[in-house]
């Protein structure tokens, strides 16, 4: 897996085909512990300590979301 270290948050959606968001975090978090994780799911419950935001959300939810867990905003 390639680093981008001008990445500072990784955003995924949980439910994908292939690869859930769930692995994607576990996976790029082991290359680069540093990374921050925010996870969004419609239906999914929160699993392995990452912040989840609940869809549908607004602009605002994400930047409130973001800056609070993450502190990137």
């Amino acid at each position: 897996m390639a680093t981008n270290e001008d990445v500072s948050i990784l955003i995924t959606d949980i439910n994908m085909p292939g690869m859930d968001g769930h692995e994607l975090a576990e996976r790029a978090t082991r290359v680069r512990p540093s990374l921050k994780v925010l996870q969004l799911s419609g239906r999914e419950r929160r699993r392995d300590g990452f912040p989840l935001l609940r869809k549908p959300f607004s602009e605002e939810d994400l930047h409130r979301v973001m800056e609070q867990t993450t502190g990137i905003c």
